[in-house]
């Protein structure tokens, strides 16, 4: 009882001092002004690919052409600037074989780079190699780009005679470097948030070092480890510099199905967009209504991948106390 008094006497005593309020207005402020951006490119997007769609553009006074819901998701052409068609489907195609291939080596890299710093590597080991394997997500993306045109295409030319100049193996490839710190990270603190005690019941079980990772440590770490590979997944799916320089701008719709797909260029969705925005299109023409209308579809994945990664989150965590 005297600890819940003492409690409530130093909160109601911070609560009334100025310097106290004026931390608390301030920290308010920043959340706030965090909200309203988001919502304000929520608007922005929402308003502007409206003008776009044909079922919603007369509703805001819009002039001219416009282009269809369904023509737009399941249109298999994308030609904004020739014959004015607006279907998405190969940016979209575009988009998911860079994620596929990138999460393909990101994935089981990083979390094998977790385990490594979280249950082998030495104290001083750790201190020097997760500061060093962070560093990759301070390079410029530009640098990755430059690193697969000039290194990693010329050797999967290599490899595979065939291979296009710009392809979606090169770009894969160099995005998936790119997220193996974020996926590593995150995953390492994941797994390193597990109790000791834990560990220490499955060496008393007479469990090896690896069957006490495999088999305890990363069951309990994997609401955090999946959460990785969601934000690393939404960072391949959003990157746009590396992309355009390994990958091209060409829109080719893929056949996710055949792995030689991987040799060919294409363009993410991501990739139009910079295109659309640099490209000689007027202020409100339809092409340029289009730049938000992918911005739009691309901001729904990564918020419907968001939630999946909340409610996975919830439903694997493990509560230590």
């Amino acid at each position: 009882m005297a600890k819940a008094e003492l409690t409530r006497d130093i909160t109601e005593r911070t609560e009334n001092d100025p310097r106290e309020l004026l931390v608390r207005a301030f920290f308010f402020a920043c959340a706030l002004l965090s909200i309203l951006t988001t919502l304000g490119i929520i608007v922005l997007l929402v308003h502007e690919a409206m003008k776009f769609f044909s079922l919603t553009a007369p509703l805001l006074g819009v002039q001219g052409e416009t282009v269809g819901v369904a023509e737009f998701l399941t249109g298999t052409e994308w030609q904004p600037s020739g014959d004015g068609t607006f279907g998405v489907l190969p940016l979209v195609s575009g988009t998911l074989i860079v994620t596929i291939g990138s999460g393909a080596i990101a994935l089981p890299l990083g979390v094998a780079t977790a385990m490594y710093l979280s249950e082998y590597a030495s104290p001083r080991a750790r201190s020097v190699l997760k500061p060093a394997l962070e560093i990759l997500a301070g390079i410029p993306t530009v640098v990755y780009g430059v690193f697969a045109v000039v290194y990693i295409t010329p050797f999967l030319g290599i490899i595979f005679p065939s291979i296009s100049f710009f392809n979606a193996a090169s770009a894969s490839v160099v995005v998936g470097i790119m997220i193996i710190p974020m996926v590593a990270s995150i995953s390492e603190d994941a797994m390193s948030a597990v109790p000791d005690e834990l560990r220490e019941a499955g060496y008393g079980m007479g469990a090896t070092k690896f069957e006490v990772t495999t088999g305890i440590v990363v069951p309990a770490a994997a609401s955090g480890i999946f959460s990785s590979f969601i934000l690393g997944l939404s960072r391949a799916i959003g990157e746009t510099m590396a992309v355009v320089l390994a990958m091209g701008g060409l829109a080719n719709l893929y056949d996710l199905t055949n792995p030689a797909s991987f040799l060919e260029s294409g363009m993410t969705m991501t990739v139009a967009m910079i295109q659309l925005l640099l490209s000689d299109i007027s202020g409100g023409g339809v092409a340029y209504r289009a730049l938000f209308a992918i911005g739009l579809l691309l901001f729904v994945i990564t918020l419907a991948m968001n939630v999946v990664s909340d409610l996975v989150a919830r439903r694997y965590r493990e509560e230590y106390r």
